[in-house]
């Protein structure tokens, strides 16, 4: 039977651990964004943006508030990377969609973070693994 004691210790390791993955990742996609002229912020925006939707969606994935996704879409929209157009069944809302040259850069992007990635290690069963328990811990809110 594992002791209090012992079970503060191991979430202490554990926590320590998804942290230190969480820099690793952070300086990764750092790293390779400065490669493109991009900040990390634009990066992830870029990364998340798979398909058209609007900038509270967006900032869901990004896991930010929806003022910092909208200053970061605006900087993707001066750059011509994105464009808001009106949502297609909300006529409060605005979706965003990639242009060509924001779709070319993110193609280009997901190679980069691809190469080398702090995940890399991992197999496909074992990132699947990993997502689902890390999914699993996020939920138990």
């Amino acid at each position: 039977m594992t002791t209090p004691q012992a079970r503060v210790t191991a979430e202490r390791e554990l926590c320590g651990l998804v942290n230190g993955l969480a820099q690793q990742i952070s300086e990764h996609v750092r790293e390779r964004a400065t490669r493109l002229g991009l900040t990390a912020a634009q990066a992830t925006a870029l990364r998340e943006l798979t398909g058209p939707m609007t900038t509270s969606e967006l900032a869901e994935r990004m896991s930010c508030e929806p003022s910092n996704a909208t200053f970061v879409v605006d900087k993707l929209e001066k750059q011509q990377l994105v464009e808001r157009r009106p949502h297609p069944t909300d006529r409060r809302a605005r979706q965003l969609i990639l242009t060509p040259e924001g779709s070319t850069l993110r193609a280009k992007l997901l190679a980069l973070l691809e190469q080398d990635s702090p995940l890399a290690g991992l197999s496909a069963p074992e990132q699947d693994a990993l997502h689902g328990l890390l999914q699993r811990a996020r939920t138990r809110r």
